[in-house]
This record gives structure tokens, sequence and C-alpha cells, in this order.
């Protein structure tokens, strides 16, 4: 079964907000494999479970047709709002229902989604989708991230960890599939010739604010907030003294860096 867990109009304005496009080695690590696998149909590409469109925009750039899809009407709705290449639409529709015809799509990616969706379901619309030689590539970032600024990074990433600690039992079930870097995703492709990349590391700068915003991006920490409203914001208020201090600066806009790992699952049909 399908988890849907971002519908609400308030997150999907923090999602748009505060969410990062894939970082550069992600991005890196799926034009390899289109190359390695001389990929030469650049039609159409289908952004599953595309969010506020932030990963859709980057394929324009290679495809002449991007759809992003969303089974949250909030989600698209921000979607279409924000500026979009015009090669780049958006609909709402569940990832195990694609209105797409069969072996139409060139590239279908899913980044930070695919553990959301029904899997059994989801991978038979993959096979159904793809054209013979098309493409498919299923990212998310790990829980393994770190805080880097001058020499307090060990104590920041100890404060970003504490808070994830805080907010992780507030997580659907279906983050078992990112805890085990997607191996579970990867056997249910339904392609031989696949992969699996475990070590994609990127770093982001952010301001202070925006790290506090993506925190606030978090499908648990939304949870949490519902569950205990007082206690979400005072972790967010506390969270943000606490690095200041460490970080010795008093301005919000203070820039950092959020060190990521990626996972990605690669398939060929």
């Amino acid at each position: 079964m399908a988890a849907h867990l971002f519908a609400a109009k308030d997150h999907a304005a923090v999602y748009q907000k505060y969410r990062f496009p894939p970082p550069e080695n992600l991005q890196g690590v799926i034009l390899s494999y289109l190359e390695k696998k001389k990929v030469t149909s650049f039609h159409l590409a289908v952004d599953v479970g595309c969010g506020t469109g932030q990963s859709s925009h980057l394929l324009a750039k290679r495809f002449e047709k991007v759809v992003g899809t969303d089974v949250s009407e909030a989600q698209i709705e921000e979607a279409k709002r924000t500026a979009h290449p015009p090669n780049v639409s958006y609909l709402v529709c569940p990832a195990e229902e694609l209105p797409f015809e069969d072996r139409s799509v060139d590239l279908l990616t899913a980044f930070t989604a695919a553990h959301w969706f029904d899997i059994p379901r989801f991978m038979k619309e993959v096979d159904r989708l793809l054209k013979p030689s098309g493409c498919v590539a299923l990212s998310t970032n790990t829980l393994d991230m770190r805080l880097h600024y001058k020499d307090c990074s060990e104590k920041l990433t100890e404060i970003f960890q504490e808070v994830q600690g805080q907010i992780f039992p507030y997580s659907n079930e279906k983050i078992k599939f990112v805890t085990d870097d997607y191996k579970a995703i990867f056997d249910s492709l339904p392609f031989q010739d696949k992969e699996r990349i475990t070590e994609i590391l990127d770093k982001l700068p952010m301001s202070v604010a925006d790290l506090m915003g993506y925190i606030q991006s978090f499908s648990s920490y939304q949870i949490f907030l519902k569950a205990q409203p007082e206690a979400a914001k005072s972790l967010i208020q506390n969270t943000e003294q606490r690095i200041l201090e460490t970080m010795e600066v008093s301005s919000r806009e203070t820039k950092l860096e959020l060190c990521t790992r990626h996972v990605c699952v690669l398939g060929y049909k």
C-alpha cells in the first residue's frame, strides 16, 4: 500500500521552499548511466512523486518533454505556481496508475519518493511504461547526514542527529526502504540489467534558517507537529539556538554545509 504523507497545503509550501533539487553528484551518476547505456531517445521523461517539481526542472535540460506526477494536489499546485521550463508539465495521479501509453517513456525517475509507493504495483508500471532501451532511476537521500562548519562540525552533527532521533518515532513504516539503502527496491526492479549505488556523497551549502526549514519539511516532523504542536515548535527553536551558539554566530543567514549520502537504483529495459 502506498503512503500519502505530503497532502497538506502548508506542508507543500514548506516542501517547495526548503527541499533541494537532486545534488550535483547524484545527477552525474544518472547522466553517466544514460551515457553508458548509450541512450539515444530523449523524448519523454516522467518524474514520479515529483513533489513541488525541483527534480523535474533538471530533466528539462535533456528531454524534449518532462511530466512530473504526484498524488498530492497541494504539491502539484505548488509546482505549477513555481516558474518552470516550458517543456515541463504536471499531473495529479498515483504512482501506481500513471496515465501514459505502454512503452512510451524514455526515462522514469523518482527522487526521494519511491519508498512511499506501493512497490509491487509501481514496478509493474515501470515495466509497462518504459520503451525497450529505456531507463529507470530511483534515488533517495539517506538518514546519514552531517553538518560542517569550521571546527565545530562534530558537535553540529551531534545536534542534528539528536533531532533526527527525536522525530524518527513518528516516521512511517516505509522508511525501512531508506534504512536498508533501497536494497528491497533494487530486488523488486523487474529487469536483469540493473545496479545499486550506495555511496553518492554531496555537500549542500545552506543557511541555518534553510536548515531549520529543511527539517520541518520531513514527513516525520510534520506528523510530530500534528501530534504535539508545542513540543515540535520548541524543538525547532531550541535546535536553532543550539546550532547558532555552537557556531558562535547570531545570524540565521550564516552558511554551513549539509553533507548528504544518496543511494540510487538504476535499471535498463
